[in-house]
């Protein structure tokens, strides 16, 4: 089974910056693409920011400029790099990965359980 956690969400005040974590554990045997969402109270999921397996990356909207997603294969890790964050930044941000697990040789996209981020002075 193929576990993502996410680390690194917190308080910070509007124009400040934070860097979300996910790692991916357990039966890996290949992780694909990879991604960040987001949801705030009372809205829908939104994708803020994507990245392949080789590094293509795209980013929403709303965040292009001021977000960097990045990625470490060795350590099956995807970062976002948030910068000059917007009260309009605040939600529940949830990391996804495309893997292939090693016991079950089937692709399945995971989620991880989400990371609190909240903009506010």
């Amino acid at each position: 089974q193929v576990q993502l956690v996410e680390s690194g969400g917190g308080l910070v005040q509007p124009g400040g910056s934070l860097r979300l974590s996910c790692a991916a554990s357990g039966s890996i045997r290949v992780i694909n693409d990879m991604a960040w969402y987001r949801q705030a109270p009372g809205n829908e999921r939104e994708l803020v920011a994507y990245i392949t397996s080789g590094g293509s990356t795209r980013y929403a909207d709303s965040v292009k400029g001021r977000f960097t997603i990045s990625r470490d294969n060795a350590k099956n890790t995807v970062y976002l790099q948030m910068n000059s964050l917007k009260p309009e930044d605040t939600a529940s941000y949830l990391c996804t990965a495309d893997a292939l697990s090693r016991t079950t040789n089937a692709w399945r996209k995971i989620w991880g359980p989400g990371t609190l981020v909240t903009v506010s002075s």
